[in-house]
């Protein structure tokens, strides 16, 4: 994981993603997380956002272009 990389949180239960992205993001990587709104399942996009993983929440149709805007 390096500050040059960016992890993308998607749909999903449990709380492993978000642990993974908290690594990420303390190690300097840009950060994204699937809003509520265009979730399935909340479960594991909320604990990202929550533990404070999360540096910007998105919608799943608008997750492309906030890849691009970061690069």
């Amino acid at each position: 994981m390096s500050p040059g990389a960016i992890g993308v949180l998607l749909t999903g239960m449990g709380a492993d993603g978000a642990r993974g992205l908290l690594a990420m993001r303390r190690r300097g990587s840009r950060t994204l997380g699937q809003d509520e709104r265009s979730s399935v399942v909340y479960g594991m996009p909320k604990a990202a956002f929550e533990a404070g993983a999360v540096e910007r929440q998105v919608h799943l149709a608008s997750t492309a272009e906030a890849l691009l805007s970061l690069l």
